[in-house]
């Protein structure tokens, strides 16, 4: 038994020194991270000063629930010129208009033909005829550049016009 007490003797000096020396480590060691912390709220402080806010977390959180808002808007927004996109070709913006002499040997420019179409030729075509007695005034329907009516050479000219303008 005393020849355990003797060489717990003669370790516990070397278990003492590691012990000190673990201890002079780990108090180095928090010396320089407090140094280190104090460094960075000093920056953070001086970050904030002026500013007006207390608290940047909740300043952060604010941030990104309005991004999310915004990101929603945006979707929503996307999804709505989706369709304004798809509902322009429709639109019968291409015209073509042509004034002529129904009646070739008397008479000035007073008959016309007027197209209104869309990129796919759909629309319609307005021709107005005048003579001595009276003017007349036709409308035919178009699809895909075909009415069921007859068309006249004017008619074609004019769907043909605006099919070519922009």
């Amino acid at each position: 038994m005393q020849e355990w007490n003797q060489l717990i003797l003669e370790q516990l000096v070397w278990v003492v020194i590691g012990l000190v020396i673990v201890v002079v480590w780990l108090l180095i060691w928090n010396l320089l991270q407090g140094s280190k912390l104090r460094k960075i709220r000093r920056k953070y402080e001086l970050m904030m000063q002026g500013t007006g806010v207390e608290d940047l977390e909740g300043l952060l959180i604010d941030l990104k629930l309005q991004q999310g808002k915004l990101e929603d808007a945006q979707e929503q927004q996307q999804q709505i010129l989706k369709q304004l996109q798809s509902l322009v070709p429709k639109q019968k913006a291409k015209i073509g208009i042509k004034r002529y002499n129904a009646f070739a040997e008397r008479g000035n420019d007073l008959s016309f033909s007027i197209a209104f179409i869309n990129d796919e030729k759909d629309g319609v075509v307005l021709t107005g005829i005048y003579n001595r007695e009276g003017s007349y005034v036709y409308a035919k329907p178009l699809t895909k550049g075909e009415s069921p009516h007859a068309l006249s050479t004017e008619e074609l000219e004019v769907i043909a016009l605006a099919a070519q303008g922009e």
